[in-house]
């Protein structure tokens, strides 16, 4: 068992033919996702990968040919948006958007919409999901996880590889990594990951990596203390960050004291929750 994405997953990328959108999708059809087609206006008819993976015009046109359950989205982000619409208007049950650098009220327009069209989003701004030794959408590398019983999710793409390979490291694998992405506005959060992890079977304990700024981590503290029966270890990022300067996301800011990393791990710890000094520390705190 997994969350979100299996082998059954039939995935279209939208961007295929630009650098990031055919090389990510080389790693991914390598890894053994189930890569169904491509979407890049202008190109439909034309193959890639060896005359592999069909080219089509619209994201429309390639729900049809495919049938289709997911897309992810490697285009410009002046071009992000529309590409999220356009998904969620052809029928894309999950969308995953990987570009960085999309308008706070652009996302505002978006998230209103697919939320109205019952679309679920992972990101923007994100590195994907991997659902090790059966499907990866986006761009965490597939070498770094093994199949397992811990189910991760975070802000973080980067420490998400370091906390994914320290697992694997020690023998320990992974039901399903989330990469959420740390913008002011996305889509899927913290505590819709720990409701489906808490729900799968296959996950026996989470990881939670967060970062400073906004109030996702008290808000995944309380419904850790409230509905979650599975352990939590977690690691909160951007602890020597000083106020009012922006590290790395666009998200990751503390603001008039709130947002901070002490308080986001006075308020994990108190919902039980075993929080880490550093990445490295977690295996030994799911021990």
């Amino acid at each position: 068992m997994s969350i979100l994405i299996n082998k059954n997953t039939k995935l279209i990328v939208q961007g295929i033919t630009g650098n990031e959108g055919l090389f990510h999708t080389t790693q991914m059809v390598a890894y053994g996702t189930n890569v169904v087609g491509g979407v890049t206006p202008g190109k439909g008819g034309e193959w890639v990968l060896d005359g592999k993976i069909p080219v089509f015009d619209s994201v429309k046109l390639a729900k049809e040919a495919t049938d289709a359950n997911c897309s992810v989205i490697f285009v410009p982000a002046r071009f992000a948006p529309d590409a999220m619409f356009e998904a969620a208007d052809a029928g894309i049950p999950l969308v995953v958007c990987i570009t960085e650098g999309v308008a706070v009220q652009d996302m505002m327009r978006v998230r209103n919409y697919l939320d109205q069209k019952g679309v679920r989003l992972v990101g923007p701004n994100c590195p994907g999901m991997l659902t090790p030794g059966e499907s990866k959408v986006g761009i965490i590398p597939g070498n770094i996880a093994i199949p397992g019983n811990v189910g991760v999710v975070s802000r973080s793409g980067t420490l998400t590889y370091e906390v994914l390979y320290a697992l694997k490291l020690v023998g320990m694998g992974a039901s399903t990594c989330v990469g959420i992405g740390g913008d002011p506005v996305n889509g899927t959060n913290f505590i819709d990951v720990l409701e489906m992890f808490e729900h799968d079977p296959h996950t026996e304990k989470v990881v939670l990596i967060g970062e400073i700024g906004g109030t996702d981590e008290d808000k995944a503290a309380d419904f850790i203390a409230s509905k979650m029966t599975k352990p939590v270890v977690s690691f909160i990022a951007g602890q020597t960050a000083p106020p009012g300067k922006r590290m790395g996301h666009a998200g990751a800011i503390i603001e008039g004291g709130a947002g901070t990393a002490e308080g986001k791990i006075k308020a994990l710890q108190a919902a039980g929750v075993k929080v880490a000094k550093h990445p490295e520390e977690i295996p030994s705190l799911l021990k």
